[in-house]
């Protein structure tokens, strides 16, 4: 487009310096009929295609402009789905939270309780050994004493005041 308005100029300069000031004469309308017709070729030659350069520019424009709103389109989409993935991952995380509390709780609550049966058992297994050992000595004790009266006593007592002494012991 440059190329053709400075094509233009340089002729119109060429055109108009002719030689007609010295001679006192000037063909200036002769001239400008023949500017006239040679913007009107000018025009006819290059109408078409400046027309078709300017429709294709702007259809190009246009569809790259489609293609910018199609790609804004596209993205806002897809920050509307990954915000939705956003809210549901925050939701499921304060639902597992929850959860994980509760589970906790309830856990807790299992292990106290259990805790709290093996403190019976274990407090039920210790009376009962207590008891045990109890017997043992008192088995024992009756044991030595047995001994010890057998010994000094199958001497000085029979056999019967013997069997009397140790019933009452037993019973």
């Amino acid at each position: 487009m440059g190329k053709i308005i400075v094509t233009v100029l340089m002729l119109s300069a060429y055109l108009f310096g002719s030689d007609a000031g010295a001679e006192g004469s000037t063909d200036i309308v002769q001239r400008t009929v023949n500017f006239l017709i040679f913007a009107g070729i000018l025009f006819y030659i290059l109408a078409e295609p400046v027309k078709s350069y300017f429709s294709g520019r702007s259809a190009g424009i246009a569809d790259e402009l489609e293609k910018v709103q199609e790609r804004l389109r596209e993205s806002k989409r897809l920050k509307d789905a990954a915000e939705h993935k956003i809210e549901e991952a925050e939701r499921f995380a304060s639902e597992l939270a929850e959860s994980s509390k509760k589970e906790n709780k309830i856990l807790s609550d299992k292990i106290l309780a259990q805790c709290e049966q093996e403190l019976e058992i274990i407090e039920k297994q210790n009376v009962a050994l207590m008891e045990l050992d109890k017997r043992k000595m008192v088995r024992e004790v009756v044991s030595d004493l047995m001994n010890d009266v057998m010994n000094s006593s199958s001497e000085a007592l029979g056999k019967e005041a013997m069997t009397e002494i140790l019933k009452k012991k037993v019973a």
